[in-house]
């Protein structure tokens, strides 16, 4: 007998759809590039022993695996996923190996019920992604966080300090401040309202420095795939019920870090940001003509900036 494949996730074919079907054809080798990794259930209650004979559920969660040499792990922002390293992948595959998980309950994860939406969910699932990543590699690995995630990278590299050695932030969200838990009822409104076609477009637009020149039909299309994966919303909901990542910054971790910030950067709020300069001093380098997401306005100086860090000695 013909032994059957297992049946793909929903999640595995909304990846494997955009492998081919994505306007944007970085995004669609991109796409391509993703491995669907078994990793220890330490995020949730669904990997507890089974019951009344019933077999435990085996999940698989997307990394994007790119290129050759030591590793490098990518941290996408906020209600994205791994897609949005595209332009920066090319720039960095010829000596590093990238490793580009989607963050736990973001992108196109599974999202079991019951499962802790939070930024330790997120922080346990990274550290189930670099045990994997040090299976098989010699030494600390390089860190790259891009919004959110770079308070995740943050995070990581303070509980994980033997493990990473060298962390570059692309205009870093959560750095300073307070949790702000937002309230039951409310969540599901803030969603409802993320998932509005015109609110998509004009997040996407506020993203880039010259919206009008870079914000087409690809980038757009980018920004909205994963909200097709089953458990968006309620993965979302809660991690704004949660309160997110905030206060991360303090103290920074020892590593070697350097931060990336556009100048026409208009998603995080002046005050925001004016904190997280008075807590990174001389760290930071300010990009002309770069809005929230340098490694997409200005992927070549991100590549850059990283090349410089790594070969700078500790």
């Amino acid at each position: 007998m013909v032994a059957l494949s297992p049946p793909r996730s929903p999640q595995q074919e909304l990846v494997r759809h955009a492998a081919s079907h994505l306007i944007d054809p970085l995004g669609r080798d991109l796409a391509a590039a993703v491995e669907w990794w078994e990793l220890p259930s330490l995020v949730g209650p669904w990997d507890q022993d089974p019951k009344d004979g019933d077999p435990a559920e085996t999940l698989t969660w997307p990394v994007a695996v790119v290129g050759e040499g030591p590793p490098l792990l990518l941290l996408h922002g906020f209600d994205s996923c791994f897609l949005e390293f595209r332009r920066l992948v090319p720039l960095l595959a010829k000596e590093h190996q990238l490793v580009i998980p989607d963050l736990f309950g973001f992108g196109f994860t599974p999202r079991p019920a019951g499962a802790a939406y939070d930024p330790q969910g997120v922080l346990a699932h990274l550290e189930a992604v670099l045990t994997r990543i040090r299976q098989t590699s010699q030494g600390p690995i390089g860190l790259i966080g891009a919004s959110m995630g770079g308070s995740a990278a943050v995070e990581l590299a303070r509980r994980q300090s033997e493990s990473i050695a060298r962390l570059l932030l692309l205009a870093p969200a959560g750095l300073t401040g307070r949790p702000m838990p937002v309230p039951p009822l409310l969540d599901a409104l803030g969603v409802r309202f993320l998932a509005q076609a015109g609110v998509r477009r004009g997040l996407c637009r506020s993203a880039f420095a010259d919206p009008d020149r870079d914000v087409g039909p690809a980038e757009l299309e980018i920004a909205s795939l994963h909200l097709a994966s089953p458990g968006w919303a309620q993965a979302l909901g809660a991690f704004a019920r949660s309160g997110g990542f905030a206060g991360c910054g303090n103290p920074l971790p020892p590593q070697p870090l350097q931060v990336l910030w556009g100048k026409e950067d208009r998603i995080l709020r002046p005050p925001q940001k004016r904190a997280a300069l008075a807590l990174l001093g001389d760290r930071v380098q300010e990009l002309d003509a770069c809005g929230h997401l340098p490694h997409i306005d200005q992927p070549a100086a991100v590549a850059q900036a990283w090349q410089q860090l790594r070969d700078r000695q500790p």
